[in-house]
């Protein structure tokens, strides 16, 4: 009778770790200060729910990004999550989820046919329409304190032309300066730095070389608004007559709002996404329902209340 008792408790128990649920992870590129939030906010939250996780750096490529998802079916995980290289590449890793009948969720990065995700997959992030209104707001704000009422310049430094978020966060920018208030505000030029740091020293270093210093900077993300700085800084610009705007509220980017150089930024809620990205894929796996779409807020970020977000991301 014994043993039967105790074989009756190691089944249980081996059922109780056999059954932990596997989730493979695509994230854009490791080397990207947010995307690295974001893969930390997921292996938190995996570990609290007794999930394992395989996360993997689809470098920028969209063609590795997708032999990771072919991979992650062939070894049999229980869902997928997949932050993307290309919006545009998203139908293909739908399609190759949906015929395996293993849940998806995109994080942070939305796909491009979103309102007709097929069963088992959904998007977890924020709302883009909020962000770069928030930020472009709050420069002409600024700009109107400074006396810049009228012909004051403007550039606009875009994330990946291929992500979802950096188009739109560049056109809640245009249409904010498009509005009466605002309109004072002339941009320049538009380029993209791809999310980075380095490409948007370069690309500032340029402009600069090309013409004056600007009176606003417009950045689709704190890595490129810091670039922006370091290359204003490099050619002696004072920082006290440039507004520069972000968008994550990263911790590079609170100190240099803490320095006096980032006049504002957005708070993206890095583990927000990625802890809601991986209840999505677990609440997935045992047949819940999930909304299709469950958006985290942006919030705005100023010198005056940066101390509360010093310890979010």
């Amino acid at each position: 009778m014994k043993k039967l008792m105790l074989a009756a408790a190691f089944a249980t128990l081996m059922s109780g770790t056999a059954f932990a649920a596997k989730i493979g992870v695509s994230i854009v590129n490791f080397d990207n200060n947010f995307q690295t939030l974001l893969m930390h906010g997921m292996q938190a939250r995996a570990k609290e729910k007794g999930a394992d996780i395989q996360v993997e750096d689809a470098q920028n490529d969209v063609a590795k990004q997708l032999d990771q998802v072919k991979n992650f079916i062939a070894s049999g995980v229980d869902a997928i999550i997949v932050t993307l290289v290309d919006t545009n590449a998203s139908k293909t890793i739908s399609e190759e989820a949906s015929k395996a009948g293993i849940p998806l969720v995109f994080v942070n990065l939305e796909p491009s046919d979103m309102a007709n995700l097929p069963g088992k997959q959904v998007y977890v992030g924020s709302n883009e329409t909020e962000s770069g209104t928030l930020e472009a707001f709050e420069v002409c704000k600024l700009l109107r304190a400074k006396g810049k009422s009228a012909g004051a310049k403007a550039y606009i430094i875009m994330g990946s032309l291929v992500h979802q978020a950096a188009l739109q966060r560049t056109k809640d920018v245009e249409q904010i300066f498009a509005t009466d208030m605002c309109n004072f505000i002339k941009i320049v030029d538009k380029q993209s730095s791809d999310w980075s740091r380095d490409n948007s020293q370069n690309l500032m270093t340029n402009w600069l070389t090309a013409g004056q210093a600007p009176d606003a900077v417009i950045a689709n993300n704190d890595e490129s608004a810091i670039g922006a700085i370091l290359a204003l800084k490099a050619n002696g610009v004072d920082m006290k007559n440039v507004v520069v705007g972000g968008i994550d509220a990263t911790q590079d980017g609170l100190q240099s709002m803490k320095a006096g150089d980032l006049a504002v930024t957005v708070f993206q809620n890095a583990n927000g996404q990625g802890g809601g990205g991986v209840d999505a894929a677990l609440a997935l796996v045992k047949g819940e329902k999930v909304d299709r779409v469950v958006y985290v807020p942006f919030e705005l970020v100023s010198p005056e209340n940066m101390d509360g977000y010093l310890s979010k991301n």
